[in-house]
Formats: C-alpha cells, structure tokens, sequence
C-alpha cells in the first residue's frame, strides 16, 4: 500500500524551503510585483479576461502572487496551498499590498473541507496536477467548489514533458506519458534558481490529457475547450529560447510545452 501522506508530507517539506529562495529569486521579481506588476502571463489573462467583480478560487498558489494579481483586478480571491510558509508569506504581501485576499494551508485535494463558499472562477497553474496521485478527487473538489454556470481554468505544462528527467544534464526519456507509479525525485537546487544550496526532494505523478479531462467530465463539468501551445511563459526547462513575444520555445521543437483548458459548471 502507498504511503501518500509520507509522499505529501515530503513535498510540504520541500515546498516549505523553496519560498524563501523564491521569494529572492529573479524568476518571481518580488520587489517588481510589490511595486505593481502583475504575475499573470498572456494564457490566464486572455482566458478569463475581465475578473472584476468574480469570485476566483486559486488552488496550489504557492505564495499568493497570482491570487493578488486577480485581487488586483477586482476579484474576491482566496488562495490554497500546502505549504503554510507560502501561505504566511501570501498573507504577509496581502497585508502589505492593502488587498482583501484569503488564504487556506491545506492539501488542496481537502479544499472542501476549509472552504465552503461557492466561487466564480476556479484557477489553477503552472506545474499544479503532478502533485497529485489521482485527478479524480481533485476533479470532484472543482466541482463543489463551483458555481452553477462556473469557470474552471487551468493552463499546465504539457504531460509530454514530464516523460523526460532533466536531473542529470541533457534530458533523458525515461517515465511512461501517464504514469501511475509515483515518481521520485531528489536533487540540488530548484526551478526558479539551480544553483541553490537546498536539496529537493519530491514524489510527483504524470497525468496525460485523456485523464485531466475525463475526471473533468466525470467530475460532471462541461469541457469548453483544450488547447496545446508550443511556447511557455516561463524558462524553466533545459536550452529554451526566447521568443519575440517573450516567450520560450524549444531548438527544433517537435510537441507542445503548454496546454490549457477551460469548463464550466452546468
């Protein structure tokens, strides 16, 4: 039997000691954000475009920029995340940003047991589902969580991605495309800056397309639309290029980096 609160427990561990050297990186520009830009990038913005007024759910927040950059643009925001050093510092930029944000340190898969309220908008981003073993609660949690009439979004790097392990160098094939064995990983460093001195540790679990979207369905949500992009806002993989449009693509780049979805609540 697998021993998901050890994977879960390792993972907030980990996550617990990468806030602070996110919060210093280049990647998050924290001091450019405290003094007024935003964190959302082209994908989210385009998709749920005017959010003033909503309600927006951000689940796996890490440490609140997105959720207050919606706040930002009028929406009533909480946030959740596992780890409670993200959430402290979430909260700590919300009171020092005058924003009106919640935020619940908890499993996200346990969302419905911290928040009862009914949203708007569920948004989620950005290396999210590989932390979850089964997409099937995470997928009946949105739907609770949900207005009638609701949006779920996601925008999530491609699954084809993470078949490959870029622990050692040059990136090696190595997991199957949706693989249900966890998958371990330790090494030195983190995405938003390799050359730190923490040691990741971390059990993660790839999800292909067919499976977001049939616990989607399952979960009783009505799929508006998936799309597959070939360039990310973000260079968090290896000999990625940049792009006019400031974004990163991939030499001779052969599938999508990016994929997004969109559903409702009928």
């Amino acid at each position: 039997m697998e021993d998901f609160d050890n994977y879960f427990k390792t993972n907030k561990e980990t996550w617990n000691k990468k806030v602070a050297i996110h919060a210093e990186s280049n990647m998050y520009e924290l001091e450019a954000f405290k003094a007024g830009k935003s964190s959302l990038m082209q994908y989210e913005l385009e998709a749920l475009g005017n959010v003033n007024g909503k309600s927006l759910l951000h689940l796996q927040c890490h440490f609140g920029q997105d959720t207050l950059s919606w706040a930002r643009m009028g929406a009533e925001c909480f946030g959740v995340d596992l780890s409670d050093e993200g959430i402290k510092l979430a909260k700590q930029l919300n009171d020092k940003l005058q924003l009106d944000a919640k935020f619940v340190c908890c499993n996200v898969l346990d969302t419905s047991k911290h928040i009862s309220k009914r949203f708007d908008i569920v948004y989620t981003s950005y290396g999210v589902i590989g932390w979850l073993p089964d997409l099937k609660p995470w997928a009946k949690m949105i739907t609770e969580r949900l207005k009638v009439g609701g949006t779920f979004y996601m925008v999530e790097f491609h699954p084809i991605l993470w078949m490959f392990d870029y622990v050692d160098s040059k990136p090696k094939l190595k997991y199957h495309y949706s693989q249900d064995e966890v998958i371990y990983e330790e090494y030195q460093g983190t995405y938003a800056n390799p050359s730190s001195k923490i040691v990741s540790k971390e059990y993660g679990w790839n999800h292909g397309l067919s499976e977001v979207v049939n616990a989607l369905i399952e979960a009783g949500l009505e799929i508006d639309y998936l799309n597959e992009h070939d360039e990310s806002p973000y260079d968090v993989f290896p000999d990625l290029v940049k792009t006019e449009a400031g974004m990163y693509k991939m030499k001779n780049q052969l599938f999508p980096m990016i994929f997004e979805l969109k559903a409702t609540k009928r």
